[in-house]
């Protein structure tokens, strides 16, 4: 799989930088490319993406601090899988960057990527790939928070989602995850663009509020 990180390498520019290569997989994971527990091979990585092991390691120094990397003393460095509290807390954060967003008249060009995000969530779910469905989620929820115009949140939401993606390997049955939300994203669309934001707002509510049930059930079947 690290082989196909070189179609990356346009990503990086002229100058590479850690930021630049951390952005590369951070994306990677929020695509699901990565998995919690994978340990992340130094020289494949680099040979893949032309970059040097020092602005590697900045870069998974990088990735440590948001939550989405281990660095493990004489083993190397592995992709996090988050705990039930960090979902906790990242559906707390969800909650005011997305409540704030779904109140805001969106933009034509965020509306035009929440409809394709929506189309090609359904397209996933068709063809069965329901990895494919969750990288739509993903999609979805990032520009549902365009919506805010500030690009200092879509910085954050971008990290925050690249964990709750390595969440989502923790659901035995990801069909049985996703399936409910291709349906909601389209609802939630229904109603943005409809100009209802507060039952947008109330419905966006339940729906994290479901999700986060979900994920915590898988984490711990008791709660």
């Amino acid at each position: 799989m690290v082989a196909d990180l070189s179609q990356d390498r346009p990503r990086l520019g002229r100058s590479s930088t850690a930021e630049r290569v951390a952005d590369v997989l951070r994306g990677r994971i929020s695509e699901g490319y990565f998995q919690p527990g994978q340990r992340l091979s130094e020289e494949s990585i680099s040979e893949a993406l032309e970059v040097s092991r020092n602005t590697l390691r900045e870069a998974f120094r990088l990735l440590g601090h948001e939550g989405l990397l281990d660095h493990r003393l004489n083993r190397g460095v592995f992709v996090r899988l988050p705990s039930a509290e960090d979902v906790a807390d990242l559906y707390q954060v969800r909650r005011v960057l997305e409540g704030a967003a779904v109140r805001r008249a969106p933009a034509e060009p965020a509306l035009a990527l929440l409809k394709q995000a929506v189309l090609d969530a359904e397209q996933a779910a068709a063809r069965d790939d329901w990895q494919g469905v969750g990288t739509a989620n993903i999609r979805f929820h990032q520009a549902l928070v365009s919506f805010n115009q500030s690009p200092r949140i879509d910085e954050a939401m971008r990290q925050l989602l690249a964990e709750l993606r390595l969440v989502f390997h923790v659901m035995e049955n990801p069909r049985a995850f996703h399936e409910p939300f291709v349906d909601r994203n389209r609802t939630l669309l229904g109603l943005i663009e409809s100009g209802e934001s507060e039952q947008a707002a109330a419905y966006l509510d339940d729906y994290l509020d479901h999700a986060e049930r979900l994920l915590i059930h898988a984490y711990d079947p008791d709660r």
